[in-house]
């Protein structure tokens, strides 16, 4: 059964409200079928899956690990893919910004085609997804978990390096439809964490997010 659980510990988040930093984990029913995973805030995770409770507590209480690095171990990860039959890609730093308001000072057209590439690769994971473009590079917009809009960038290799992934993350800020909007980056890619907290997103959680078909 979907759940509103999810949507409301992230908007809460966004607002600077954190579950309280006990060691605990939360588990709740995933949003909707497409999205289940794991959200590690400061000393408090949560689990959204539809799977036992209870069988996510004693795997968890298996994971050789420290118990409040439990939901982000390699071992309770493996057993939650192999449980649910699903996969993922990796671990990511979930990070989100306010809107701002107005047009985006970067030039921008909007890609309309679904069967564009950059289209139709963000509607496997996205819902009313809309991508605009700027010489060499794009932002993708769309309805994430729980229905969160989130915002993904790319820059195409020869114009690095001269600020316009910070001038795309920042165009997202403007764009969104939402109050606030989410981005999503692999920890080990510091040039795009960098990017993204240079436009005005701040680190709330790890997230890893687990993957149908």
């Amino acid at each position: 059964m979907n759940s509103d659980a999810v949507a409301r510990i992230l908007a809460a988040a966004a607002r600077g409200q954190f579950p309280p930093p006990d060691g605990a984990t939360t588990v709740v029913p995933q949003p909707s079928p497409r999205d289940a995973g794991v959200l590690a805030f400061t000393a408090h995770s949560v689990v959204f899956t539809d799977e036992d409770p209870a069988w996510v507590r004693a795997e968890l209480a298996a994971a050789s690990s420290d118990p409040l690095a439990a939901s982000m171990n390699p071992m309770f990860l493996a057993a939650l893919m192999r449980r649910t039959g699903r996969h993922m890609n990796t671990i990511d730093l979930l990070t989100v910004a306010p809107a701002l308001p107005g047009e985006p000072e970067l030039p921008l057209r909007e890609i309309e085609d679904p069967e564009h590439p950059r289209v139709a690769r963000a509607m496997k994971f996205r819902d009313d997804v809309r991508v605009w473009a700027a010489d060499g590079g794009v932002v993708i917009l769309g309805r994430g978990v729980a229905g969160r809009w989130e915002a993904a960038i790319e820059v195409d290799e020869q114009v690095r390096h001269r600020g316009l992934g910070r001038a795309l993350a920042l165009a997202a800020r403007h764009l969104t439809p939402g109050e606030v909007v989410w981005a999503q980056q692999s920890p080990g890619n510091a040039r795009s964490v960098r990017v993204f907290q240079a436009a005005g997103y701040r680190p709330v959680a790890s997230e890893a997010l687990l993957v149908a078909g």
